[in-house]
C-alpha cells in the first residue's frame, strides 16, 4: 500500500510521529508537506495529496490540520475523493468500510498523538466491504458526475 500524506502547519509534528509509524510499519509513502511550522494555505497540502490518489500514484493518503474539517473539504473537491474526518475508532473504521474513503483526515488540536497512531493503525487495516454502503457509494459518484457536467 502507497499512502499519500500532508499537513498543515498546526499538524505538522502530528505529522512526523504518523511517518515514523507508517515507517515502523514497512507502509510506503510519500510526504506532501508541510515540512516546517512555517503557515500555509492548507488547501494546496490537500489538493496535491487527493490528485496524487486520483491519479493512482497513491492508494490512499492521510491529511493532518488544526481540526482536520479544512484538509477533508480542500480534499473532497478533487474529483472522485472521499476524505473523512476521523476522531475515534468507529469513524475511522466506517469511514473505510461503509464509504470507502482513500483519506482520513485527522486533527492535531481535537486528538492526541496517540489516539491518531490507533486510528490510523485501525483504517490502513479496514477495506470497503460492499454491501448495502456500495449503492450509497455509487449514488454519491453519480451525483459527482451530474454536477461536474454543469461546470
Amino acid at each position: 500500500m502507497s499512502i499519500a500524506i500532508g499537513c498543515d502547519e498546526a499538524g505538522f509534528q502530528f505529522k512526523e510521529v504518523i511517518k515514523g509509524l507508517l515507517t515502523e510499519k514497512g507502509v510506503e509513502f510519500e510526504d506532501f508537506g508541510v515540512y516546517n511550522t512555517d503557515p500555509v494555505l492548507y488547501p494546496d497540502i490537500a489538493v496535491a495529496v487527493a490528485r496524487s490518489i486520483s491519479e493512482g500514484k497513491h492508494e490512499r493518503g492521510i491529511l493532518i490540520c488544526g481540526t482536520g474539517i479544512g484538509m477533508a473539504i480542500a480534499a473532497n473537491k478533487v474529483p472522485g475523493i472521499r476524505a473523512a474526518v476521523c476522531h475515534d475508532p468507529f469513524s475511522a473504521e466506517r469511514s473505510r468500510k461503509s464509504n470507502n474513503a482513500q483519506i482520513m483526515t485527522l486533527g492535531a488540536r481535537v486528538i492526541g498523538i496517540e489516539l491518531g497512531k490507533l486510528l490510523v493503525n485501525l483504517w490502513l487495516k479496514c477495506e470497503f466491504e460492499g454491501g448495502g454502503s456500495e449503492a450509497k457509494v455509487n449514488k454519491i459518484s453519480e451525483y459527482e458526475s451530474e454536477y461536474l457536467k454543469s461546470c
